[in-house]
């Protein structure tokens, strides 16, 4: 009996009791759910982390409306950078940011600030009296920039090396809400028109809101006073030849049923959003590059948006502004008599 019973101590040690069993099964499953954890948070590290920039707040929602996500509106710009950073290239910028959402405070930004977005280029002594301004020539600028709130992306008519020599001129086509987008599109339309006869090869593009962008190359040699004239005489023009349609005054009681042509795009530190740019309005519109024979497909100036820009370009046989480059024109005297200023 006492062999038994000293034989039944040797062997107890070797069975675990319930409370032991489930100590250990409860051990195992935490340290299965810690590996979890950690795999999904590097996971999460490595989404958030786009072209070497981190993405701080990335499920932030940026538009209420559409629910997309901060890390959403970075990785468009990641996905669609081959497209627009040849339009942002050595051009001067202006942010529109909105850190807490599009519904939150905008901060419109066009100089380089002490709270420094990641690897822009800055300009010293462009902007006399001001800090420097700044361009995104890079995937890794143009995240910085996302990653810092922006949203929307703005270009001045010049690029840095050649500050004080415009090399294209914005028309940029503001309606009256009233109207419908046929409207829009002859406007587009017949804008070109004109600069057809002038002799003026132009682009147009969506604005990502509600208009369009009429945009003429040039070469750089006309100052920015010239090419403001031009561009305001060209408003003035079409204003007074089509006063039913057109308005070259800003104020929304000088544009009822009617589109203003916004020409002071044109001064020296204005500037226009940059195509394949976003735009702080619900739903993320997107400014897209267009070939004038789409124009009458087109059903909105935010028919475009960060969701479906890829169906668009992926989509494409060619670049529709694959000539713009290559255009090159001036501002003649002749035009300028042509619309009635002094040559």
């Amino acid at each position: 009996m006492q062999q038994q019973t000293e034989a039944a101590s040797e062997e107890a040690p070797q069975k675990s009791s319930p409370n032991k069993r489930a100590a250990k099964k409860t051990a195992r499953t935490a340290a299965s759910e810690s590996a979890s954890a950690r795999t999904t948070a590097s996971r999460t590290r490595a989404q958030s982390e786009i072209a070497g920039v981190r993405i701080s707040h990335p499920d932030r929602v940026i538009d209420t409306s559409s629910g997309a996500s901060k890390l959403e509106l970075v990785q468009y710009y990641e996905s669609i950078a081959e497209w627009m950073l040849p339009h942002l290239r050595e051009r001067p910028v202006a942010l529109v940011r909105a850190p807490e959402g599009i519904g939150g405070e905008l901060f419109f930004q066009k100089h380089s600030q002490k709270l420094a977005i990641a690897h822009v280029t800055q300009h010293e002594g462009l902007d006399p009296g001001h800090p420097p301004l700044i361009t995104i020539d890079t995937l890794a600028a143009l995240v910085g920039a996302a990653q810092m709130g922006t949203v929307e992306f703005h270009t001045w008519n010049a690029i840095a090396s050649s500050i004080e020599k415009p090399d294209r001129v914005v028309f940029d086509l503001d309606p009256d809400p009233s109207l419908g987008w046929e409207r829009m599109i002859e406007a587009a339309q017949l804008t070109r028109s004109l600069l057809d006869e002038l002799g003026l090869e132009s682009f147009c593009k969506t604005s990502g809101g509600k208009g369009l962008h009429v945009v003429v190359p040039l070469v750089k040699q006309a100052g920015w006073d010239d090419v403001k004239d031009f561009s305001q005489a060209v408003a003035r023009h079409m204003a007074a030849t089509l006063p039913r349609y057109f308005s070259a005054k800003m104020g929304a009681q000088n544009r009822k049923k009617k589109i203003f042509i916004d020409y002071l795009r044109n001064n020296r530190g204005s500037s226009t959003v940059a195509a394949f740019s976003a735009r702080a309005r619900p739903g993320l519109g997107v400014s897209v590059p267009l070939a004038w024979d789409e124009l009458e497909k087109t059903t909105g100036g935010d028919q475009w948006n960060i969701r479906n820009v890829r169906e668009r370009v992926d989509g494409l046989k060619s670049d529709p502004w694959a000539n713009y480059a290559k255009t090159r024109q001036r501002i003649t005297a002749a035009m300028k008599k042509r619309l009635g200023g002094t040559p």
